[in-house]
Order: structure tokens, then C-alpha cells, then sequence
């Protein structure tokens, strides 16, 4: 059977390009032919990515589509034969920008649109989790399913070290690690005030690393650095990096003392995972699709009591009885995402096909 795949752009590092190219691996390793397709590709992954301008992108038996943003793709991937396979990696709800970017507000807004426009118009629609499942539904999709992204937990790992930053890293301070773009919805203002929280009742020893892209929306990037200044806090004590190498990222999450999770938006969260691969203990926001990402693993709270989660961010830190319960248990949890669970989930779209 040819089971192809389309994602709209194809980067190393984007969790769905990572993913798409896993699953391909684990399809071919399963008897079946697969290629990925995407219309932008990046220079060095042309080699196992093809143009979606390719005639062959539209000739599978079973076409998987990565929808998190509109594209060209949305429309030939309706109009495609059979085999019609949404994967729905969730469109962040258009109101975290619309006080910060007008563009990204109406890009958010379309995709959502776009999502809509596919009820009806495929075979198979698939969440990466349940939460996303229940929006598919809730949008007039038929027959659906979930499908957790496939992540390779090697390139945290597996990573070589680099003694060099870890000894920046570890320096006596608590390091509160986060990863991924600085976008409303993760509630990077959040952050700031949990450590003035952790400053006044815990500890003054602490560092807040931020790890992604924090150009994504300038006007909320600022706003976020306003509030350091805002708080008269050691702007040294807040570390953003922008986009780094796996192997810096590795020893981010291996300095790590917790990772720390406030977003109020997710359809998944990858990190979460990368953390648990880490053994990192996670303290989490439990909003969207946070808390079935966990499983019960980690540390999460609800409402969002940023005192309470000082608190809770402080026993981490120091408690080491705690922080080994809390890996023991992300550690069970990661085994539900290993390939044998994608493996499984695959079987099942080609049988439903």
C-alpha cells in the first residue's frame, strides 16, 4: 500500500515535520511505501522530503495530511480520491493575538476556517490527542480518531555534551526550564510573575531558561521584557535563547532542575515528553490538552494560583524524595508514546481505510 504524507513546510526541529518523517520510517518498517511531501522544505532535509509539486504526492492509496496552518494543501488534499487522512495538530485559538498582531489574528482565524471546510471531505480525522478529537467532532467531523504525535526522544538522549554551557548552567541556581516559541498562549507573563512568587517565598536563587523562537510576536516579546523591568527583577535571572541545536537543547533539559509548563493553549506539548525523556520533574498548568499529555505524571495544578505553584516549583527544587517519585512516574508515562503505541494506531487507520 502507498501511504504518503503532506506537511505544509518541512523544517528539522518543527515537531510535525519530525514526526511525519517517524511515521514514515515506522510505515515503510510495516511493508508499505511512503513518501513525505511539503511545499517549502529546508536545504538539508531535500534528500528525504519531495516537493509537493511533485505529481506523485497525489497517487497514494492513503494520504495522511498535517494540518496546523492554512495552505494550498487544505484544497487538493480534499479533492484527492480516497484515502483522505486528516492528522489535526491543533490552530491556536485566533484571540491570544489579537491584542499583539493583526496578521497572525486573521492567519489564526483562517485556519480554523479551513480546518472547518475538511468536515465531510475526509475519510479519517485524526487528533494528535483527545482534545483535539472532541474539536474535530465539534466541527461536524464523522469518523474520528487520535493519533499522538510520533517523537523521537534520541535527540535529547543521545545528544553529545557540551561541557562548556553546562558549566555556565550550573552555577548554584535553580534552572526553570521552558521550550518553545514566546506566543500568547503560553503565557510567558505567567512565568514572570511565578518567579517574583518563588523570589519572595522560596528561594532568590533561581534562573527562568526560555528555549524557541521569541521573534515569533514582537510586540508580546516586549511586553514580556517590560514585566521584568516592570518588577525591578535581575534581568540576568531570565534567559531567552532563541532556536538552538539539538545538542544545546539536550543540555538545557539536562541542567534542568524542573520544567515548567503555564500555557493555557496546547493541543499536545512535545516538551512535556522531552522532559519525561530527560528526567526532568514537570510542574504544569493543567489547561487544553496538558493534562492527557501527562497522564497523571508530573505535578500539575488547577486553577492557576501562581503562589500555590511557587510552592510546589520549591518542593521540586529541594525535595529529593518527591522529585524521584515525580521521574518514576513520567517514566511509566513515556512508555505509552513509544513506537509500538504508533505502530498500533497505524494498523488500525489502514484496517478503518
Amino acid at each position: 500500500m502507498i501511504i504518503n504524507q503532506w506537511v505544509p513546510a518541512a523544517h528539522r526541529g518543527d515537531a510535525i515535520g519530525d514526526s511525519a518523517r517517524r511515521v514514515q520510517a515506522l510505515l515503510r518498517r510495516m511493508g508499505h511505501e511512503s513518501e513525505l511531501y511539503a511545499l517549502t522544505v529546508d536545504e538539508d532535509l531535500r534528500d528525504v522530503v519531495r516537493p509537493f509539486s511533485d505529481p506523485a504526492s497525489r497517487a497514494g492509496d492513503a494520504t495522511i495530511f498535517h494540518f496546523a496552518l492554512p495552505s494550498p494543501m487544505t484544497e487538493a488534499f480534499a479533492a484527492l480520491p480516497r484515502g483522505r487522512v486528516l492528522q489535526y495538530h491543533n490552530v491556536t485559538p485566533a484571540h491570544f493575538f489579537a491584542p499583539y498582531d493583526p496578521a497572525l489574528f486573521r492567519l489564526a482565524s483562517r485556519g480554523r476556517a479551513e480546518l472547518a471546510s475538511l468536515a465531510g471531505r475526509t475519510d479519517l480525522a485524526l487528533g494528535v490527542s483527545e482534545y483535539n478529537r472532541r474539536e474535530l467532532e465539534a466541527l461536524g467531523f464523522r469518523e474520528t480518531g487520535v493519533m499522538p504525535i510520533a517523537i523521537d526522544t534520541g535527540r535529547i538522549t543521545g545528544a553529545p555534551r557540551r561541557p562548556a554551557l553546562e558549566r555556565i548552567l550550573c552555577d548554584g541556581l535553580a534552572n526553570f526550564l521552558f521550550v518553545g516559541r514566546v506566543v500568547p498562549n503560553k503565557k510567558i507573563e505567567d512565568h514572570i510573575r511565578l518567579a517574583e512568587h518563588y523570589k519572595r517565598y522560596v528561594s532568590v536563587d533561581y534562573r527562568f531558561v526560555f528555549v524557541g523562537r521569541d521573534d515569533a510576536v514582537p510586540r508580546y516579546g516586549a511586553a514580556v521584557r517590560a514585566m521584568i523591568l516592570e518588577y525591578e527583577m535581575p534581568p540576568d535571572r531570565f534567559l531567552f535563547t532563541g532556536p538552538v541545536p539539538d545538542e544545546d537543547l539536550a543540555t538545557y533539559y539536562r541542567t534542568a532542575t524542573a520544567y515548567v509548563s503555564l500555557s493555557e493553549h496546547e493541543g499536545f506539548c512535545v516538551p512535556l515528553l522531552e522532559a519525561m525523556a530527560a528526567d526532568v520533574p514537570v510542574l504544569a498548568y493543567a489547561a487544553a490538552a496538558v493534562p492527557e499529555t501527562l497522564g497523571g505524571a508530573g505535578l500539575q495544578f488547577y486553577p492557576k494560583d501562581l503562589e500555590h505553584a511557587a510552592e510546589l516549583l520549591g518542593l521540586l527544587a529541594e525535595d529529593e524524595a518527591l522529585r524521584r517519585r515525580v521521574i518514576v512516574g513520567q517514566r511509566e508515562r513515556l512508555r505509552d508514546f513509544g513506537d509500538a503505541r504508533i505502530e498500533r494506531d497505524l494498523r488500525t487507520i489502514v484496517e478503518r481505510l
